[in-house]
């Protein structure tokens, strides 16, 4: 099968292991209320999920973002302290991400660094999701400076790299190095179609499951079982899959971007913007079930 490693070595993750959900992007929480509800819910395994304002933290602190932010932060509190037993998975992750467009290493350090800070004063996030990573060993060492800059952003908020959380996304694998700058790296973003016959590098395999995640969009329902065999196989311990479609480019228009495998899909207009329409089944067949 196509996914599997190349050598037939058996993968990290035979089934045993806890999935959970990493969110790419909502739309904002004004236009996409339930979205960001639903991750409130009890029950609901979730790693973390990513704010994004407008391409980052805005220009001045949201109220739509900051209520998003407050229940997110509540919830995971009340998981942490016993209050909703289902939350297992969310007292383990639960993290508020602050988006950070890299675009493809062409945006300035000192404005990324502006916009972490933001994201820290204004919203209390657990760390940040770096959008539209590069993936070559040329642009390692920058990537390499911040994220050590950002862990010590993290550090003098309090949460330390133990409880903050750094999440690298170039879309495709990148140069073997960007797996010990951050995290963890999301090596799959795109369609169904393409995911179903991927493979993965063969140097993920030194590496546990929770280092990686996969965001597939176009899966249809009738598929799940196999998308989330695929995300095992390969080794991913987050994912999202979504039947939504579509090929969006950062600004939200169809067709813009870069060449497939390296656009981040995850625009307000973009597949991953609301809930795929079999959400209440993936969450129980991910999580420990549903409270209703």
């Amino acid at each position: 099968m196509p996914y599997l490693t190349p050598t037939g070595t058996a993968r990290r993750t035979g089934g045993a292991e806890q999935l959970g959900f990493g969110v790419p992007g909502y739309a904002h929480p004004l236009l996409a209320p339930t979205e960001w509800a639903e991750l409130t819910r009890p029950g609901t395994p979730l790693h973390w999920a990513v704010l994004d304002i407008d391409n980052g933290p805005g220009i001045r602190p949201d109220p739509h973002g900051l209520e998003a932010a407050g229940r997110l932060r509540n919830a995971r509190e009340r998981a942490l302290h016993g209050g909703a037993p289902q939350d297992s998975v969310r007292a383990a992750g639960g993290r508020l991400l602050g988006h950070l467009d890299l675009a493809f290493g062409s945006r300035a350090y000192g404005e990324l660094i502006a916009d972490a800070q933001s994201f820290l004063d204004w919203y209390r996030v657990d760390g940040f999701y770096l959008a539209r990573c590069p993936a070559g060993r040329v642009d390692l060492p920058a990537v390499r400076r911040l994220t050590a800059t950002l862990a010590t952003l993290l550090d003098h908020g309090g949460r330390g790299r133990r409880g903050g959380r750094l999440v690298l996304a170039p879309g495709t694998h990148p140069h073997p190095g960007y797996a010990e700058v951050a995290d963890q790296v999301v090596t799959f973003c795109g369609p169904w179609t393409d995911y179903r016959w991927s493979q993965v590098a063969e140097w993920t395999a030194a590496h546990p499951p929770e280092r990686f995640a996969h965001f597939v969009h176009g899966v249809p329902r009738t598929h799940l079982d196999e998308a989330m065999r695929i995300a095992r196989w390969q080794g991913a311990g987050t994912i999202f899959f979504t039947d939504r479609g579509g090929r969006y480019g950062q600004d939200g228009r169809r067709g813009q971007g870069r060449q497939h495998g390296q656009v981040h899909e995850h625009g307000h207009m973009g597949p991953f913007a609301s809930l795929p329409g079999y959400w209440d089944e993936i969450v129980s067949r991910i999580g420990p079930g549903i409270s209703e």
